[in-house]
């Protein structure tokens, strides 16, 4: 395995873990119901695992640090909209 995939990993799993956080934070506030916030942060969270296991996999390389960085960029968003 390249090395490049485990770097894309890492930062993509440092970055998708608070994605998780925010996701659940933000259904809370809008829905306020404790089943949805679990099946929204088990939905975000089985999301980042497939894309994780798919850089680590078969992703170019290209796509695979386009990936990194939307997800990088959504949290700073949601991060700085809350």
């Amino acid at each position: 395995m390249e090395t490049w995939r485990i770097v894309a990993t890492a930062l993509l799993a440092a970055a998708g873990l608070p994605l998780v956080l925010v996701v659940m934070a933000k259904v809370r506030d809008h829905v306020n119901s404790s089943a949805r916030v679990a099946i929204a942060g088990a939905i975000t969270f089985t999301a980042l695992v497939v894309v994780a296991v798919l850089t680590l996999t078969v992703l170019p390389g290209a796509l695979t640090w386009i990936l990194v960085a939307v997800v990088a960029a959504a949290v700073g968003v949601m991060v700085l909209a809350s």
